[in-house]
């Protein structure tokens, strides 16, 4: 990349890639000088009648003013600095429907179905405060995100505030505003247009147009966060947000954001100078070439939205068979950054509501990656981004991931998948060339046979621990889905093959303990005594330790509390809250050199591993064991003596915490976990690019 382009972008890290632009953008060189400026030298009340003061009331007149030029809000409207978005949609709600109260002919509260959190949650809460009890309506969008006219037509004339937006910020989405004012045509109703996503991307026409109230935000825009604006069309209803001591016109109370103003004004600058920021010609061109990198990189990938009606900055995409999370952790892994969809509503691993109101089936909600780019992004940035997009897709191919053209793949040993919280484990042995399957559910079907196609190892059975249906209807539609490689023989109702005592692995073998609610599978070499692992249901310790030992290692049928597996030892501190080691990312050279010894363990899943960094530590031992497969490992840890210390880490710092509380829960002294995982890595202690790729076979 030029050095240009990284003055452009400001980029956290050589190496980061950043296709989030909807939830907020690196802020600009000049952007950063203006504030810098006005903290050092411009820093003066604005309020104050000194020279000093006057010099930072004029930086303020002087953005707004720009401002006014660029939303073309012409001069009688006023133009307010807030905070950002949130605060001028709670501004903009409260001053509309204050103005409503005692208006009997307003009955409804209309918002876009689509619309942004922020803008319900306001109309829900002061509704409520003050005490109107409206009827608060979502307006209802096609199939392509767009809003509903006739529906909006109908409810019009008894609405009192009608909140739509300009753009969306998960699908990108083009709102038809001039459809939604002839709409409004003859309504009394007051018009919100939250304009976040269409600063700098969009011309609103503000002055031309009948909407009351747009607010913006700076941080979507190279702008620092904490700064916004809110326009309010002349002669509309207001009621101030905060009082005290009478800025912004008595309008918005509070001392001014000074070094936020002067940054937003250097932004607005930008969006005139013609160099800084690209135009949508420009700006189509690159994200065609992303879009086109995306399909390549996954086949059957399909749009959730038509792009002809979106802003040239958004693509909101899902892939059949990839959860979003998945996904998100790929491109993670390869330095790119995207989102599931709003930044506000991303840990809740919910699907999209506003894929849902689309009417796009579940899938699609729940596995969208929205991946949006912000006007300041050039040539050199978008041949890295799609270069990195194509790399996801080949590791997906290279770990039986990806819809189609899948490498095959060598199996061996256990495999976990999890599915809300139940767990599904693959038996696989590389000698005899033969595998078992434990507890598959529908739901997981796709992936299974995915994987078993890739292996292309005959399975012995599919097994149910727990007698459930949903294990009969999984061993049913595989049998559709994998007819070569399914068992011919007859089976019994929980999967085992009829005659057979035990299924030989190679050097191992699988048998089975009986029980009224199912059977528990014991798997261990050939002729010993004790087993390895025991895959339990629903088996109380009583009734297990007859026939498995104290070191023997319980693989349960369910996992909601991510333990991994347990012990007899360790089933009496399972309930317990256990204390996990921990080693910060400012330590860790520091603990390598006192713990020369010490193993660092990745266990992200082979598919990040492929493409992703690890620490980059002169003379650290490193293992890659992924969180899925960690079964293999643990007992020969266990068993190591002396134990060595195991230092874990994930992108996160979530799954290293799980494995390295697995450990201590079964009784390994020296389990510590990456705190933060390697998100929050210093970058004194940053990654190298590319580890051997010996090690991540």
């Amino acid at each position: 990349m030029t050095a240009s382009a990284h003055q452009r972008l400001s980029l956290p890290t050589p190496m980061e890639i950043y296709l989030d632009a909807n939830a907020t953008t690196p802020v600009l060189p000049q952007a950063k000088a203006a504030a810098i400026q006005a903290m050092v030298e411009d820093y003066g009340n604005p309020s104050s009648v000194h020279s000093t003061g006057l010099k930072a009331k004029a930086l303020i007149d002087g953005v707004r003013a720009r401002a006014q030029r660029l939303l073309d809000t012409g001069p009688d409207a006023s133009l307010l600095f807030t905070s950002g978005a949130t605060e001028g949609i709670q501004t903009a709600v409260l001053s509309a429907l204050n103005a409503l109260r005692g208006n009997l002919q307003a009955e409804l509260l209309l918002y876009g179905a689509t619309e942004h959190k922020a803008v319900p949650e306001a109309l829900k809460h002061w509704n409520d405060v003050l005490g109107l009890h409206m009827q608060i309506m979502a307006i209802p969008v096609d199939g392509q995100g767009r809003h509903d006219l006739s529906f909006l037509r109908q409810h019009a004339p008894r609405a009192g505030l009608v909140c739509t937006m300009a753009a969306n910020n998960e699908t990108g989405i083009i709102s038809d505003l001039d459809g939604i004012e002839a709409a409004l045509a003859g309504s009394p109703a007051l018009w919100l247009v939250d304009g976040v996503q269409a600063l700098g991307k969009l011309p609103l026409r503000l002055r031309s147009r009948r909407i009351d109230y747009a607010p913006f935000s700076g941080h979507k825009l190279y702008a620092p966060k904490g700064i916004g604006l809110l326009y309010v069309r002349a002669g509309a209803p207001f009621t101030p947000l905060m009082a005290g001591g009478g800025q912004e016109g008595s309008l918005r109370s509070g001392t001014e954001n000074m070094s936020g103003i002067a940054a937003l004004g250097a932004v607005l600058s930008a969006l005139d100078d013609g160099e800084t920021l690209r135009d949508a010609a420009t700006l189509e061109g690159f994200r065609a070439r992303l879009a086109a990198a995306l399909a390549e990189a996954f086949p059957g990938l399909v749009f959730n939205a038509p792009l002809d009606l979106s802003l040239p900055t958004t693509l909101n995409f899902a892939v059949p068979g990839l959860s979003s999370r998945l996904l998100q952790d790929l491109f993670d892994a390869a330095d790119v950054r995207v989102s599931g969809g709003s930044a506000c509503s991303a840990a809740k691993a919910a699907p999209s509501f506003v894929l849902q109101a689309m009417g796009l089936p579940d899938w699609q909600a729940a596995g969208a990656v929205r991946m949006s780019i912000g006007p300041a992004v050039d040539e050199a940035f978008i041949d890295e981004a799609c270069a990195r997009i194509l790399a996801c897709g080949e590791s997906l191919r290279r770990h039986c991931l990806s819809p189609a053209n899948n490498f095959p793949t060598l199996g061996d040993g256990i495999t976990r998948f999890m599915q809300d919280g139940a767990c599904c484990y693959l038996l696989a042995d590389a000698i005899s060339q033969r595998c078992v399957l434990i507890d598959p559910r529908p739901e997981q079907v796709c992936r299974l046979a995915q994987a078993l196609t890739c292996q292309g190892y005959p399975l012995l059975a599919v097994l149910s621990t727990t007698a459930e249906a949903a294990h009969s209807e999984a061993r049913e539609l595989l049998a559709e889905a994998l007819t070569d490689l399914m068992p011919t023989g007859t089976c019994d109702a929980l999967g085992w093959p009829v005659q057979a005592q035990h299924l030989a692995m190679g050097k191992q073998q699988l048998g089975r303990l009986l029980q009224p609610q199912g059977q528990v599978l014991l798997l261990g070499e050939a002729g010993s005594a004790v087993p390895a692992i025991a895959f339990i249901g629903l088996s109380p310790a009583a009734d297990l330790q007859p026939h498995v030992g104290l070191s023997t290692l319980l693989a349960a049928a369910r996992d909601e509390a991510q333990q991994v597996a347990l012990s007899l030892a360790s089933l009496e501190q399972a309930a317990e809250e256990l204390a996990v080691q921990q080693v910060q990312g400012a330590q860790l050279k520091a603990f390598i050199t006192y713990h020369p010894d010490a193993v660092l363990v990745d266990v992200r899943e082979p598919y990040e591993q492929f493409l992703s960094q690890t620490p980059d530590l002169v003379g650290a031992q490193m293992e890659a064991m992924p969180l899925s497969r960690l079964l293999n490992a643990i007992q020969p840890w266990l068993c190591e003596q002396p134990q060595r210390p195991l230092l874990f880490f994930c992108r996160t710092g979530n799954r290293s915490r799980q494995a390295a509380l697995a450990l201590t829960r079964l009784g390994h002294g020296q389990a510590w976990t990456l705190a933060g995982g390697l998100a929050l890595l210093p970058t004194a202690a940053r990654l190298k690019h590319q580890p051997d790729p010996a090690l991540y076979v």
